[in-house]
């Protein structure tokens, strides 16, 4: 044992110094005061990997002939992210019962004309140590497959069967209804009140209009959503040029391949109709408000991401930030973010004080969600409306530039999944049939001025606001209450008196 921990000693020596050291300082004499700033002595130059100066062009994107297009963006390693985005979602069932695209959603990978069953696509996908998901949007729909490399083809080929050939069983289609209904008795019995909060305020913010349509499927709709609705639906929105094919961690011109071989060419099951019938929805931004029963509220405006505006109102949320009253902090918790510092630290019953930002093509939302002891509901109103009105005044240089470092940092450290890197890819794709890269982004965020700032909160303080309320709301103040504080100087509520309490 004592032989082999000299051995052990030896070669770590060895390892440090080089052989020419390790000889050199073995006499006996001692091993020299080396800094970690200068290179040991004995050891090679190390030769790092370098990038050849394409760096800008390294999300490379090809328009097929139906107008498919397909973005891929090569990252190390021997598995891939490759899926399907398509410009489908809940803002598009105008026209139709609301819940489609949560149905299909729950209809993803099931059995298609290739494939018998959900079970044949994950044992075929098991051999590629692969896993599918399918995730459904106000605006996209995203059918995503993580594989091996090398089964690239099946992947493509799986991808292509689930997403335009769908068989549609009358079982799969029941086994969805009971999937949906127990969906939304969870969602009403969780106590985070958060998802029902933000269909509600979309749906006040938009008068249940395009992006304010429900994101799940209303319960009324359950039975009437059947096979014919279903290719009704798929038959307008499901078309090449409404679709992505996005990969990380391939070669382009292997994915481009595949999508020729099994996207190009392929009809769907529904049909095809020689001219696309869209719904087009023309609204107004109008604002009202919901109230139903439980104590957290918001407040809303609207931005949009395609504005010059959308940078700015990024950083203004991360500087509003916040979250719960319990949060154990921390480094990048946001514990210095106003929320905490004018919110949270100075009102003790106040449960949850946090800044939202939801971005669409053409619109956009900034909420604040608060809640409290419904008994204490007034004076939370006053509060979150103060600070409100005091995101118009000038924001301090170090705050802004926290802000901005941790806006950054959370882009940066979230691109490090390859998950996040194909969504990112894709959505941007789909969008705008482009993609910013994260230094752009980053320079953005950088140019922020505390002028930008003041700018997007006066734009953001002259539109009306919309308020969703969910609780015991007793001491809810009225809109036209609401809309006057905002009006104000301070934020303050205009004062009520009663006779009985």
């Amino acid at each position: 044992m004592a032989t082999h921990m000299s051995r052990c000693r030896t070669w770590s020596r060895v390892q440090r110094y080089g052989i020419a050291a390790y000889r050199k300082y073995s006499s006996g004499g001692g091993y020299p005061n080396i800094s970690l700033s200068t290179p040991l002595p004995g050891i090679p130059k190390p030769v790092f990997a370098s990038v050849d100066g394409q760096e800008k062009y390294e999300t490379k994107i090809t328009t097929l002939e139906n107008g498919l297009k397909v973005a891929s963006q090569n990252k190390f390693g021997e598995f891939c992210t490759v899926g399907v985005l398509v410009n489908s979602g809940s803002r598009h069932e105008a026209k139709y019962p609301s819940g489609i695209a949560h149905f299909l959603e729950k209809l993803a990978f099931s059995s298609t004309a290739q494939y018998g069953s959900k079970d044949e696509i994950l044992l075929t996908l098991e051999k590629h140590g692969g896993i599918c998901d399918c995730q459904t949007s106000r605006d996209t729909t995203m059918y995503a497959v993580s594989a091996e490399v090398k089964g690239l083809d099946t992947v493509v080929s799986l991808l292509s069967d689930a997403v335009l050939q769908p068989r549609l069983l009358d079982e799969e289609l029941e086994m969805t209804r009971m999937a949906v209904r127990f969906e939304l008795e969870d969602l009403n019995m969780r106590p985070d009140p958060e998802p029902l909060l933000t269909e509600m305020i979309h749906a006040a913010a938009y008068r249940g209009n395009t992006v304010g349509l429900p994101r799940f499927c209303p319960a009324d709709n359950v039975d009437k959503i059947d096979k014919n609705v279903l290719h009704s639906y798929l038959r307008n929105y499901y078309r090449p040029e409404r679709m992505v094919l996005a990969g990380v961690g391939i070669e382009h011109e292997q994915l481009v391949e595949s999508a020729r071989k099994y996207l190009l060419d392929v009809k769907p099951v529904w049909g095809t109709s020689s001219a696309p019938n869209l719904d087009i929805v023309f609204y107004s931004v109008r604002w009202r408000r919901i109230c139903q029963t439980a104590a957290p509220t918001w407040w809303v405006f609207a931005v949009s991401w395609k504005e010059d505006d959308f940078i700015p109102f990024a950083v203004l949320n991360m500087m509003m930030g916040g979250g719960g009253s319990f949060s154990a902090g921390g480094p990048g918790k946001g514990m210095f973010t106003r929320l905490y510092l004018n919110v949270l630290n100075r009102h003790h019953w106040m449960y949850n004080a946090t800044s939202y930002h939801h971005s669409y093509e053409d619109s956009g939302l900034l909420c604040i969600h608060a809640s409290a002891d419904p008994r204490q509901v007034r004076e939370m109103v006053e509060i979150i409306t103060r600070e409100f009105i005091q995101m118009g005044g000038s924001a301090g240089e170090m705050e802004l530039e926290r802000a901005k470092t941790q806006l950054k940092s959370m882009l940066m450290m979230n691109l490090e999944s390859r998950p996040v890197i194909f969504e990112d890819v894709g959505r941007q794709v789909l969008s705008t049939g482009k993609r910013k890269l994260p230094h752009e982004l980053c320079h953005l965020i950088s140019s922020v001025t505390p002028g930008d700032i003041k700018r997007v909160t006066t734009k953001m303080l002259r539109s009306k606001p919309a308020v969703a309320a969910l609780g015991d709301l007793m001491e809810l103040p009225s809109y036209e209450h609401i809309q006057a504080a905002l009006s104000s100087k301070d934020g303050r509520l205009p004062r009520t008196y009663r006779l009985f309490r």
